[in-house]
């Protein structure tokens, strides 16, 4: 598709220092997670915007958790919604230098959460800044929704899709790390609580007790059998559903029939599921068996459900944000700018690379795609398997701008898409 010359300006207007300076600034405003701490990280972004001339709302979730909501453009038409989070994981050791004091070396910034995901909210303002300037604004509005708790339990983007909209949305983009890939679809997760309560006894007699941990086994090998059958009905396109056990704990000594086992699973969820019927399955499966009764009780709780989503490769979304990646030159001689890209027989340049893809993780995309009924994909700046949530967590400077500047052709011209 060939750039217009309206396009090029745009693009030409996207200022790297203004990215650099955003990112810096989040990554030095903390925000970890588990610990509750994204205040900060808020304040940053929605002083930043309100200096911009953005319209921006903030709603707190929870104490000291705010939502922030910074829009462009006319209310009047359905808008692009851009989702991010200001939660990041906690540091943790192995770091080189200060992890809350951002450094920009050899053309990357430094910092936990540059990659995850503080380097694409400041790519999204960037974009919004640019179409705000071009007086194009109400022609193509622009929100971006930084939400509290996604890396724990979904608080901000449950309370997002809960409350009655401000704006109407055509279509969603979470500038979640993807490469500049284009995901168009993910599993879903939940996060399930097995508690096994049995009966107590001297070890010496134990038929006197009920022992809970071996009843938590006879559970266990009840989930892995059913994983058979889960890979006998894989979605064509993200695969199957998964089981994984995480972590047992149970007992109280050697000499003593153990009276409580709990077990924590995450099982990975297609589109359709629920964290609910899941449960139900396994819980009647359980009783199936015959495990209940005779001094053994279960109970299974959901501390976290995520969603998955799957948006058709062949939307306008889909083939608008891949068209824009390739057309603001982020993929040059077959490589996306900073990345190694995975083959799959797609052309550019001289070598193949992959445009688009399925995702392994979860995200508050799903969230989006469930409850509001909007097309949405994931892309951003950065590689999360091999950049986030690790020490000395990193995204190139070259990424960061390759994306605000692909965010702003997305929004200018998903509006022009029949229908919207």
């Amino acid at each position: 598709m060939t750039v217009t010359s309206s396009e090029r300006a745009l693009l030409d207007s996207i200022d790297e220092s203004d990215i650099i300076g955003l990112t810096t600034a989040l990554i030095d405003a903390g925000g970890e997670n588990p610990g509750n701490t994204e205040e900060k990280t808020a304040k940053v972004l929605a002083e930043h915007c309100r200096a911009l001339g953005f319209d921006v709302r903030t709603v707190e979730v929870a104490p000291g958790r705010p939502n922030v909501f910074v829009s462009i453009g006319s209310d009047e038409r359905p808008g692009a919604l851009f989702v991010g989070h200001s939660d990041v994981v906690p540091a943790g050791t192995g770091w080189t230098a200060d992890p809350f004091s951002a450094v920009v070396r050899d053309g990357r910034i430094v910092g936990r959460g540059s990659c995850d995901m503080k380097g694409g909210l400041a790519a999204v303002v960037a974009a919004m800044t640019a179409v705000l300037r071009s007086g194009l604004a109400d022609e193509y509005p622009m929100t971006l929704a930084c939400l509290v708790d996604e890396e724990d339990t979904g608080l901000g983007i449950r309370a997002f899709v809960a409350e009655p909209q401000h704006r109407t949305y055509s279509c969603c983009v979470v500038a979640e790390p993807t490469d500049l890939v284009t995901i168009y679809g993910c599993r879903g997760a939940a996060n399930l609580e097995i508690e096994v309560r049995g009966r107590s006894a001297h070890a010496g007699q134990p038929r006197n007790g009920a022992n809970a941990i071996s009843a938590a086994a006879r559970i266990i090998d009840i989930i892995e059998g059913s994983q058979a059958e889960l890979d006998a009905n894989p979605d064509p396109e993200l695969g199957p559903a998964t089981w994984n056990v995480g972590t047992i704990a149970g007992g109280t000594g050697t000499s003593m029939v153990a009276d409580r086992c709990v077990v924590t699973v995450d099982r990975r969820l297609l589109p359709g599921e629920s964290a609910a019927g899941v449960v139900g399955d396994l819980r009647s499966r359980i009783e199936s068996a015959g495990l209940i009764g005779s001094g053994i009780d279960v109970e299974i709780g959901i501390s976290m459900e995520m969603p998955g989503f799957l948006t058709s490769i062949d939307d306008g979304l889909v083939t608008t944000a891949v068209q824009s990646v390739i057309d603001n030159g982020s993929i040059t001689n077959g490589h996306s700018a900073g990345c190694n890209p995975v083959l799959d027989g797609h052309s550019a340049g001289s070598n193949p690379v992959r445009f688009t893809d399925i995702w392994t993780a979860s995200c508050d995309g799903g969230f989006v795609a469930q409850q509001m009924g909007i097309p949405t994909v994931v892309l951003g700046p950065g590689e999360i398997e091999k950049q986030a949530h690790r020490p000395d967590e990193s995204v190139a400077v070259r990424q960061l701008t390759d994306s605000a500047r692909a965010y702003a052709l997305i929004a200018t011209r998903i509006a022009a898409l029949p229908g919207l």
